[in-house]
């Protein structure tokens, strides 16, 4: 979606990792499409592999530091859309549940002993089959935080193989999570830059 020296932007599909897994089978990723383009490019930040949506890369090292620090310092806009079980009984509202990983699994769980972890939230539509369609805006970057925060309220995504129970699992062929905007400050002329990408669910 977009690439220049420092930088380049991509629409990356449900299915496919962010970076490399440790299984030979599981080489083929994002990041290693990169590289065959930008051998030096460096990762700054992931999706899971059933998410879809933005992701940036650094090109440069000098990039790949600056970006870094925007997301360690949350300067980074990241907007996600999600179709849900339920309808939420407000239009809007903030998730604040710390989190922890689970050892040994790929997951995570509510912990008031983990990190800190925020999300806001808004409905955008109810549709009739008894499923929503949220925008949520996470102010931290936990794994799996937009899954278990909504878990958590009564509200599991849709396709969610980690989460979900069976009825939400099943009203969907694919996690409903899409990273639709991001915006960071370009490392080297400061311009804030903006990216879409439309829903694909």
């Amino acid at each position: 979606m977009h690439e220049d020296k420092d930088l380049c932007v991509i629409d990356k599909p449900s299915g496919l990792l962010s970076v490399p897994g440790r299984d030979p089978a599981h080489a083929d990723s994002a990041y290693a499409r990169v590289l065959a383009r930008h051998p030096l490019a460096q990762v700054v930040h992931r999706l899971d592999m059933d998410t879809s949506g933005l992701l940036v890369f650094a090109l440069r090292r000098k990039a790949e530091r600056a970006l870094q620090a925007q997301f360690r310092e949350r300067r980074v806009a990241k907007v996600y859309e999600a179709r849900v079980w339920g309808h939420p009984s407000e239009e809007h509202g903030v998730i604040e549940l710390a989190l922890s990983r689970v050892p040994g699994r790929p997951r995570s769980v509510v912990d008031p002993a983990g990190r800190p972890a925020r999300t806001a939230w808004r409905v955008l539509r109810r549709d009739p089959d008894g499923t929503t369609h949220l925008r949520l805006e996470p102010t931290t970057g936990r794994s799996h935080q937009l899954r278990v925060h909504l878990l958590a309220v009564g509200h599991p995504i849709l396709g969610d193989r980690f989460y979900a129970p069976p009825e939400a699992l099943s009203a969907a062929p694919r996690l409903c999570l899409h990273a639709a905007a991001l915006a960071v400050d370009h490392p080297w002329s400061g311009e804030r830059l903006d990216f879409t990408s439309a829903t694909p669910f």
